[in-house]
């Protein structure tokens, strides 16, 4: 008597090697990249790369906050001013290390972007996106209020460090290898926090939030702190681009950028971690670009851009990648016959 087993399938491959494989090649590939780019290139293109990492910190913590969680904002380039002024500040009047200043502008961000989460529990959507617009609007005026903390219009101005230890670094190379080094970090730390229970309660509240309260989730307790969190990347990312800038100033701190970080994220992919690098980018290259052609570009460039990415990629470009090559290697899986067994 023979029994038929049924077809059982193999880990799809490609070129001979699993998703899992390619995946880690890949990441492997982009951190050598990243480690020789410095060595190649001018000081100025390491200043603006350097500047997209930090944005690309920045976004990690809006697209969690948006993506993975379901709350929209409009206002975290107020958190970014944060963090900028909290290391400006600690530098300038209290001669504090720098390396100091970047952990504590994080944890300020985080207590002020929780203690802004508890009256945003009660809005959504639209209503949440206006209040963090306000933030937005009102961050630059209050910081031109407090004049004796912040210099007023004239801003703080603060020298770059140098590399310690005596590396073999200048100045722009030592800041790009230290936000690199704090990019990983965070960039570990977020994709650990959204596979476990935390990222999963988050994706369940986005989701539907009430269905996620009767599995026992609190959801005040996790909107609240997703929003801490958040803010606590984009108050490191605001400190992080003070020291690299150079210079602090309220009217660097304009709704725009709230909406560049917006448009990043939405180019980048939303829902996911590694579209925050791709639309860090994209927010400091493509503007550059764009002015090369006329002063008004950039603004037509994003709005193109948005329409585009909505109507042809919601999920953005991280997203839409994500989707092909998943594809891809689900077409290369083919099912195997375990074949016939003789069986008494």
């Amino acid at each position: 008597m023979e029994a038929q087993l049924p077809a059982t399938s193999i880990i799809p491959r490609v070129g001979g090697l699993t998703l899992a494989q390619w995946q880690r090649l890949g990441l492997a590939a982009v951190l050598i990249v990243a480690v020789a780019l410095p060595f190649v290139v001018g000081n100025y293109r390491v200043f603006q790369f350097t500047l997209a990492m930090i944005y690309a910190i920045a976004l990690l913590g809006l697209n969690m906050l948006t993506g993975f969680n379901g709350q929209f904002s409009l206002g975290h380039g107020a958190f970014y001013a944060i963090g900028a002024y909290t290391t400006a500040i600690m530098l300038d009047r209290w001669g504090i290390a720098y390396g100091w200043t970047i952990p504590v502008a994080g944890l300020v961000c985080l207590v002020v972007g929780f203690l802004f989460g508890l009256p945003a529990l009660r809005l959504e959507g639209l209503y949440l996106a206006l209040a963090t617009f306000a933030l937005a609007l009102a961050a630059p005026q209050i910081l031109k209020y407090f004049e004796g903390w912040t210099g007023g219009v004239q801003g703080i101005v603060i020298i770059k460090p140098a590399a310690p230890f005596g590396l073999p670094l200048n100045e722009d190379e030592w800041l790009y290898f230290l936000t690199l080094a704090i990019l990983i970090v965070l960039f570990a730390l977020a994709r650990n926090l959204l596979r476990g229970r935390v990222g999963r309660a988050m994706v369940a509240i986005r989701d539907h939030h009430i269905a996620a309260e009767t599995m026992g989730v609190n959801s005040a307790l996790y909107k609240s702190l997703t929003f801490g969190v958040s803010a606590l990347y984009t108050g490191i990312a605001g400190s992080l681009g003070a020291i690299v800038v150079q210079f602090v100033a309220p009217d660097s701190f304009s709704i725009f950028l709230s909406i560049n970080f917006l448009v990043g994220s939405v180019v980048g992919g939303l829902a996911t971690i590694s579209g925050a690098i791709i639309g860090g980018i994209f927010i400091l290259f493509v503007p550059n670009m764009a002015e090369l052609v006329s002063k008004a570009a950039p603004g037509a460039i994003y709005g193109i851009f948005l329409i585009v990415f909505m109507y042809v990629m919601p999920g953005g470009i991280a997203g839409s990648l994500k989707m092909v090559i998943h594809r891809w290697f689900s077409g290369n899986a083919p099912a195997v016959n375990a074949g016939k067994v003789a069986t008494k």
